[in-house]
């Protein structure tokens, strides 16, 4: 199989699994999506595990996809803008504080509690020798795994009729999460021994990560301000897309250049886009389609990227201690995350009123999806990446099946004495 027939047959599973989500699953799209694509990465596991089929033609290729370049620098873009695109700036005001701590301070805690727990399990269990390098791969593991997906659970909560102010409050957080994620990954990556490839010169982590921060923020409103006043000016919703698909596409890549984070770009000029392009740039029509656009690019990504994991996954050498330890920081992952939103929760409980039991609603509504997925695949090469892909891949797999299917049921019994 040629990189072709790989990229024809992403496709087609994708449209696939999106039928059968559709016509048999009901499911919410996304999660019906993303489960199907991780059933079917674990039947082509069991197949190379029976040894039925090696998939040596699709392993090799595979292996020879630069994940750095295709995923940081490719889809990355196209998820977080599609993200942005649909979350309201006016209740995201609202709750801008809290939003605010838990995408900020919040992931930067969750990152080092769940590198530093990852770290110490692996040396005194002696997975692997205690060293830098090690320690700095931790991070990074925690970095990506911090992150939640807001397109994932935006559904489910719609459709328990969550109130506004919690349904703000998970998707703001996951949305800016995201890029603050990225933004943590690229730093901490930088402080790697083989980071031969730091372009950014002498600059402290702390400085990097303002300078990716701030620039990105001002980068995004620059370009999302352009992009607004182009889409004004027209009224043909093919040129609308086709100009959104250059602002992401583009924007990316001069924010690459200019040293500042694409990512957090492209999450404020989808917010731009999203709420200003939405009420004064765009008819009716244009915006019922752009926003079907990417809706589907954010749900046929996420599906590829879980095939993709699948793919990558079989061409590993199942490592038990890997697969034990993946199982355990599931559960260590959700307690950090309950610890950093109920601190969180309890610092502002005096300014305003909370929804009952939102810490749990928001612990297990939190889900990893394809960011920490795309992260994951584009970690530098080293002994320690195939175990902590593989990690990744359980933590994932766990999120998106049993917290994505059981995160209604809890948001109803939290809500029950409300209604």
């Amino acid at each position: 199989m040629d990189v072709m027939g790989l990229i024809a047959l992403l496709i087609s599973l994708s449209a696939l699994f999106m039928y059968i989500n559709y016509r048999y699953l009901k499911l919410p799209e996304t999660i019906g999506i993303m489960i199907l694509s991780l059933f079917c990465s674990l039947i082509l596991i069991f197949i190379k595990a029976t040894g039925i089929s090696d998939f040596e033609s699709i392993i090799k290729i595979v292996q020879d996809i630069d994940f750095e370049k295709t995923l940081m620098n490719g889809m990355l873009s196209f998820l977080l803008f599609a993200g942005a695109l649909h979350v309201n700036i006016n209740d995201l005001a609202k709750q801008k504080w809290i939003i605010l701590v838990l995408a900020t301070i919040g992931v930067v805690s969750s990152t080092l509690l769940v590198g530093s727990i990852t770290y110490i399990i692996l040396t005194y269990f002696n997975i692997f020798n205690s060293s830098y390098s090690l320690l700095i791969y931790c991070m990074l593991f925690g970095s990506l795994i911090s992150p939640t997906d807001p397109i994932s659970v935006l559904g489910i909560l719609k459709e328990a009729k969550a109130p506004k102010t919690l349904e703000t409050k998970i998707t703001g957080e996951s949305l800016f999460n995201d890029g603050v994620g990225v933004v943590v990954f690229m730093v901490i990556a930088q402080m790697l021994p083989s980071a031969s490839h730091n372009s950014h010169g002498d600059i402290s982590p702390i400085g990097l990560f303002a300078q990716e921060a701030i620039g990105g923020i001002i980068f995004g409103f620059i370009i999302g301000w352009i992009f607004y006043r182009l889409l004004k000016s027209v009224d043909n919703y093919s040129l609308e897309i086709l100009l959104t698909l250059s602002l992401v596409s583009g924007g990316y890549y001069i924010a690459g250049l200019l040293h500042i984070s694409g990512p957090i770009a492209m999450v404020v000029a989808g917010l731009l886009i999203g709420n200003q392009g939405k009420m004064f740039a765009m008819s009716e029509i244009t915006h019922k389609q752009l926003f079907s656009f990417w809706e589907l690019i954010d749900e046929f990504l996420n599906a590829v990227l879980f095939l993709l994991m699948g793919m990558v996954v079989i061409s590993f050498s199942f490592d038990i201690a890997a697969i034990v330890l993946g199982i355990a920081l599931i559960g260590i992952v959700l307690f950090i995350r309950y610890l950093c939103i109920t601190s969180t929760i309890e610092i502002f409980r005096f300014r305003r009123s909370f929804t009952k039991g939102a810490n749990f609603i928001m612990t297990w509504g939190g889900l990893r999806g394809g960011i920490s997925v795309a992260m994951a695949l584009s970690l530098p090469n080293s002994e320690y990446r195939d175990t902590f892909i593989l990690v990744t891949y359980i933590i994932v797999l766990f999120s998106i099946i049993v917290q994505g299917l059981t995160v209604k049921p809890l948001i109803k019994y939290f809500l029950k004495d409300e209604s």
